[in-house]
């Protein structure tokens, strides 16, 4: 995390990083901005890019984003720093530290070093000023919304929203005075309406969780400016190798780092990414509430950030592949994937992003016992409440994505009981379609 040092001699004030990691700080941090360090961050990249002539892709991001100075006794690796507190030789240097005159860390609920370079890389990978991380996904949504409304403010989302931020929205904001209108995902008519009646905060989610439904973000960018409103993307679902809302003027972007980021299932967190004021006031109510990221889960995370890029493209390729079969199968009702041609989605999906996702939703002709049944039948899928994994992961909202949701609610919210959630794993297209077919023919 970011932290706000001491006035200088010339009087410049400069937002620094602090990365006991790296080696020569001194010169680091007293070198100008663009002449051995980035005005925020813990890495140059105009030097690098400068040097290799060209501005790095996503791939390369993930893979070297935060390590590009030595490491601490010539790792290859980012070590783990499992330690809550951190020590210093006096009082002095202790002091510089804790007011943010010299590099250091204090304790790891505020911050710690395998942590920042996980929000270093996916600071890099979405483009942002600043990130700051937390235990979970949900930790990352709950903080965000709670850091910046206060009684009388008013919220405009969507209806298929997360069923965890559903709940949110449902149940705990109304209880402490904020206002919230959830309008119909689709129609983007009545959510620039609904904005521009005024706001403080517009939370959107694209593609949806579970259907898939795509927002027009630069369009609902363009309503939120008009009134003031912050612009919060919840971008789990597209990833940052798909999408990168803060192009096309979002504020800021929250993950559940968890499932495509991770990649791997072992490992639960979450992360913003954004304005750098923004991202600082939550930041500072995440380290009062105590959800941080454990520098373990950042080691497992930055693990599978290496290969982020790898895995969402196969991703992307296979969940197309499943689309395109399961739209002419007899047994299932509908296919929810931007992806296809005929999703009331495309165009826009197809205008904003640069890929359509690991993840599809269909509906099976029949009731909720045809889906257990056709569920209990995968081979090659865990029945599982997640999704962005190397496996392939499936299941019903009932026990995923809206589990928090009753059958009423999740009937008003237009998901079917029959829905089946399918994450593509890394297998081969071939093989899970496969699986898919036998499972549906019994």
């Amino acid at each position: 995390m970011l932290v706000e040092t001491r006035e200088r001699k010339t009087g410049e004030r400069r937002w620094l990083s602090r990365h006991p990691f790296l080696h020569r700080l001194a010169d680091y941090y007293s070198a100008p901005v663009g002449q051995g360090r980035s005005s925020f961050g813990i890495t140059n990249y105009d030097a690098m890019e400068g040097r290799l002539k060209r501005e790095l892709s996503a791939a390369t991001i993930a893979a070297w984003a935060g390590e590009e100075q030595p490491l601490a006794f010539g790792a290859a690796q980012i070590p783990i720093v499992q330690s809550a507190p951190f020590a210093y030789p006096d009082i002095d240097s202790w002091l510089d530290a804790a007011l943010g005159c010299a590099p250091g860390d204090i304790y790891s609920r505020n911050t710690n070093p395998t942590v920042r370079v996980f929000e270093e890389k996916v600071r890099r990978l979405e483009g942002g000023d600043d990130a700051t991380s937390f235990a979970s996904g949900m930790a990352a949504i709950s903080n965000t919304l709670f850091a910046l409304l206060k009684p009388g403010d008013r919220v405009v989302s969507i209806k298929d929203s997360y069923g965890g931020t559903s709940k949110i929205f449902l149940d705990i904001l109304p209880r402490i005075n904020v206002e919230v209108e959830l309008v119909d995902t689709h129609d983007g008519e009545a959510l620039e309406a609904a904005i521009g009646q005024g706001c403080s905060l517009v939370y959107l989610e694209t593609p949806t969780n579970p259907t898939l439904k795509i927002l027009d973000l630069a369009r609902a960018v363009r309503a939120a400016r008009k009134v003031g409103a912050v612009t919060v993307v919840d971008n789990t679902f597209a990833t940052p190798v798909n999408q990168r809302p803060l192009d096309l003027g979002v504020d800021l972007v929250v993950h559940s780092a968890t499932k495509f980021l991770g990649g791997h299932d072992d490992a639960m967190g979450g992360v913003l990414v954004g304005q750098l004021e923004l991202v600082r006031r939550v930041f500072q109510y995440r380290e009062i509430t105590g959800a941080c990221l454990s520098a373990f889960a950042a080691y497992l995370l930055l693990r599978g950030l290496k290969t982020l890029d790898l895995r969402v493209r196969r991703q992307n390729e296979t969940a197309l592949a499943v689309a395109r079969r399961l739209a002419d199968h007899p047994r299932v009702e509908a296919v929810y994937y931007p992806g296809l041609e005929w999703h009331p989605g495309h165009d826009i999906a197809r205008a904003q992003m640069s890929g359509y996702g690991g993840v599809l939703s269909f509906a099976l002709r029949g009731d909720f016992d045809t889906t257990k049944h056709f569920l209990n039948r995968l081979q090659l899928a865990h029945r599982a409440a997640s999704l962005g994994s190397v496996n392939t992961l499936a299941g019903p909202p009932a026990t995923t994505s809206h589990v928090e949701c009753s059958a009423d609610e999740r009937r008003l919210l237009g998901i079917p009981e029959t829905l089946v959630r399918y994450s593509c794993g890394v297998e081969d297209a071939s093989d899970l379609i496969a699986d898919l077919e036998q499972a549906l023919a019994a």
